[in-house]
């Protein structure tokens, strides 16, 4: 992003000789495959797409603080990973889900929208699923106990936590949402990704449109 060209290779063995190493992510295994009796799994593992606000995925993820734990409850928008929206509650509750997708209305929702999630008790809740139709969309279900049907906002998670809070190690809840705020900020502003050539999310979104 400076300028500066470099191979992979060289860059390995840089950070070799000055003893430096990346953070690991710890891969999640998966369980069961039983489907969903509220919404079929629509999305299917088709992570890409085409248009903006088409292919929507939420999750809730913890966040701890101290000896407490925060949730965090985030959409991710497929088109160009970029996060859409997002609510911190000390509360894992359905009033977290419904005042996060309280901010999708008046998105410009695409034909054929949906919205893909776990099958957290939350989101197979019929309060959740009049509020899913109330968007005019269509809700999605990962198969039970299958990380991977949902594997995009996992990794958001991920990335979150491994570059973010388990550095701050955020004190109280204040802290921790500030800290959840800037990294949003950053990654859906100047966290380059390879799948977009280098580009930031809202960077691509903005290029697509030029």
């Amino acid at each position: 992003r400076e300028g500066i060209v470099v191979n992979h290779k060289r860059v390995r063995r840089l950070m070799r000789e000055l003893g430096v190493q990346s953070v690991i992510r710890k891969k999640r295994p998966f369980y069961g495959r039983r489907g969903s009796v509220v919404f079929h799994n629509v999305l299917n593992r088709e992570f890409y797409a085409e248009t903006r606000f088409h292919k929507l995925v939420t999750d809730i993820t913890y966040v701890r603080i101290g000896d407490t734990f925060a949730y965090l409850s985030a959409v991710l928008d497929l088109y160009n990973n970029e996060i859409v929206a997002w609510e911190v509650s000390t509360r894992n509750d359905l009033e977290l889900v419904h005042n996060t997708l309280n901010q999708l209305r008046d998105k410009p929702f695409s034909k054929g929208a949906l919205l893909h999630s776990d099958q957290g008790f939350q989101y197979t809740t019929k309060s959740y699923e009049n509020q899913v139709k109330e968007l005019g969309i269509r809700g999605s279900h990962s198969r039970r106990g299958n990380c991977h049907d949902n594997a995009c906002i996992e990794s958001f998670f991920s990335h979150l936590k491994t570059e973010k809070l388990y550095l701050k190690c955020p004190k109280t809840a204040e802290q921790a949402y500030l800290a959840i705020q800037e990294y949003i900020e950053f990654y859906n502003t100047a966290r380059f990704q390879e799948k977009f050539n280098g580009l930031s999310p809202i960077e691509y979104r903005e290029k697509a449109a030029a």
